[in-house]
């Protein structure tokens, strides 16, 4: 396979936590695509209530997850990306820290538009219970001590963020002095 004839897609997400909801995608885009590109988004933010885990702890919680669900990791780039904040140059900026590639996978209507305004086709992915497998939602269970949050999230992950103290971490970063 010659480089420029490989079908790629970037599916961008911040992952604060990787989900079970996340890894559904990934297997999603990798039925309709030759490689895919994770992009870590917000990767220069860290320690805080929104995004508690460094873009290094993500990369890794998301290839933890990818080997426990099997996923050929040859086809799979995980590339942190820090924010832009200019929404309009967003794809532009983007193109700068991954390979190329023929898709973007969202679901998310702004980068939806994003990705449509730059000239690229949408691969738009089934919501896989977006009730139940929310970063946000693990986040406050997180918080509140309720370990249910461990089944929403490969185990894999859950033994990552406990040796990285991440519950703790969540509830130090919340707190006031």
């Amino acid at each position: 396979m010659v480089w420029n004839d490989v079908i790629r897609a970037v599916y961008p997400g911040r992952f604060q936590p990787v989900h079970l909801g996340h890894i559904e995608v990934i297997k999603w885009a990798l039925d309709k695509v030759d490689e895919l590109i994770v992009a870590v988004g917000t990767a220069q933010e860290s320690h805080t209530v929104v995004n508690p885990f460094t873009a290094g702890e993500r990369v890794v919680m998301l290839r933890l997850a990818m080997e426990e669900f099997g996923l050929d990791m040859r086809r799979i780039y995980i590339i942190p990306v820090p924010d832009i904040l200019m929404n309009s140059v967003w794809v532009s900026y983007l193109q700068l820290y991954v390979p190329k590639f023929r898709y973007g996978v969202a679901r998310n209507p702004l980068v939806v538009r994003l990705f449509k305004e730059a000239g690229y086709e949408v691969l738009t992915p089934p919501p896989y219970e977006r009730d139940r497998y929310s970063s946000t939602k693990i986040r406050r269970m997180m918080l509140a001590g309720d370990p249910s949050w461990r089944k929403l999230v490969p185990s894999s992950v859950a033994r990552f963020i406990d040796e990285v103290d991440g519950e703790r971490r969540l509830r130090e970063v919340l707190g006031s002095d």
